[in-house]
C-alpha cells in the first residue's frame, strides 16, 4: 500500500493533493451529478490500493439509495442511522472503522470488507448522500486517509451546481 499512495515526498497528503487535481481535471465542465459520481467512483477504485468498493449512496427520503459505484453489487438502500452509512450520514461527519466486525450494526453487504471509511456530502449543511469506501484489510483506513477523501469529497461536490445537486428545501420535502 505505502508505495502505491505515496506521491514524490513520501506523503500520503501529497498522493491525495495529487488525486484531488487529477479529479477536478477528469470531472472538468460536467455538471451532471451521475456522470461525476460514476466517474469519482472508478478514479477512487483505480487509484486506491487495496480498496475493494468503491460509491456513492444518495439520500432519498429517509434512506441512502445505491449511487454510481466500483466493486461486487451492494445493497440497494440503507437507513438513515443504520450501518457505517447510515451513521455517517446522520451525524454529519467522516466515520473511518478499522474492523467492521466491530461496529455495532454494521450492514454486510459484501462480508469480504473487513474495513470502512463513509465521508457524508453536505450541501449548505443538508446531506446529500455519502461516499463509501471499503477494503478486504483490516485497519485500512487512517487519519490522512480521512482528510485526503474529505478533500475528494470537496472536488466532488465542488463539481456539480445547486441546480444539479437534488432539491433538499422545505417545500420540495412537502411535495
Amino acid at each position: 500500500m505505502e508505495s502505491t499512495t505515496r506521491g514524490a515526498s513520501g506523503s500520503k497528503a501529497v498522493f491525495y493533493q495529487m488525486l484531488c487535481e487529477q479529479l477536478d481535471q477528469l470531472l472538468g465542465e460536467e455538471r451532471n451529478f451521475t456522470a461525476n459520481a460514476a466517474n469519482t467512483a472508478a478514479l477512487l477504485y483505480q487509484l486506491l490500493p487495496d480498496v475493494n468498493w468503491v460509491g456513492f449512496y444518495i439520500l432519498d427520503g429517509k434512506d441512502l439509495v445505491l449511487g454510481p459505484f466500483q466493486g461486487k453489487p451492494a445493497c440497494a438502500r440503507i437507513a438513515l442511522g443504520k450501518g457505517v452509512c447510515g451513521t455517517a450520514a446522520i451525524e454529519h461527519r467522516t466515520i473511518v472503522v478499522p474492523d467492521v466486525n466491530r461496529f455495532e450494526g454494521h450492514i454486510a453487504c459484501d462480508t469480504a470488507s473487513q474495513s470502512e471509511i463513509v465521508v457524508p456530502l453536505l450541501n449548505w449543511g443538508k446531506l446529500i448522500g455519502v461516499l463509501d469506501i471499503d477494503s478486504a484489510s483490516l485497519n485500512r483506513f487512517d487519519e490522512e486517509d480521512r482528510e485526503g477523501l474529505e478533500s475528494v469529497a470537496a472536488v466532488f461536490l465542488a463539481s456539480q451546481t445547486s441546480d444539479d445537486l437534488p432539491d433538499l428545501s422545505e417545500r420540495a420535502a412537502r411535495n
